[in-house]
């Protein structure tokens, strides 16, 4: 896995001080999107054990509420892997910190039913789902990019078998 930014401290994705972690690879390509280099799976730096060991040394002050997970598209196939691996390592060594993930996939039509997702999906705390669409964007919507995306509280969601919004 590649990812394109590492953000120690992020206040725009998430609830509190946040470290986020880019995923590179996407293959969505939202008209629109802040982020389109990230759509190539090589793009940035290769995600290694040391980027690891950072991620979780960034996660260690008390002022830190969790780490997010933005894209590309970090549950694509090709990271889910990666990505698994480390959100299993934040829980193991800190496991006071939540685990937002952005996504451009929709939980109920392409998560739910994909059996390969599920271990991912339990280690998220909140799960902003669908793709950035330019015509619905909109600057009152918190931690989304357009209105037709949703934060879900993703465990109960999981439980549920269906959408169960989150509300911060």
């Amino acid at each position: 896995m590649y990812y394109s930014e590492l953000k120690p401290h992020d206040i725009a994705n998430g609830v509190g001080v946040r470290v986020s972690l880019f995923v590179s690879g996407c293959e969505h390509a939202c008209p629109g999107c802040f982020n389109p280099q990230a759509w190539q799976f090589n793009y940035g730096k290769p995600f290694t054990e040391e980027t690891t060991q950072e991620v979780l040394q960034l996660l260690r002050p008390a002022h830190i509420r969790g780490l997010t997970f933005l894209g590309g598209e970090p549950l694509h196939a090709r990271n889910r892997s990666a990505v698994l691996e480390l959100m299993q390592q934040v829980r193991c060594a800190l496991p006071n910190r939540d685990i937002w993930c952005y996504t451009g996939y929709v939980f109920e039509q392409e998560l739910l039913p994909d059996k390969n997702v599920h271990p991912l999906l339990a280690q998220i705390d909140v799960l902003v789902d669908g793709r950035f669409v330019q015509q619905r964007k909109s600057l009152n919507t918190r931690f989304r990019g357009s209105d037709n995306q949703r934060v879900l509280d993703c465990k109960a969601s999981l439980n549920a078998g269906r959408a169960v919004e989150f509300f911060p």
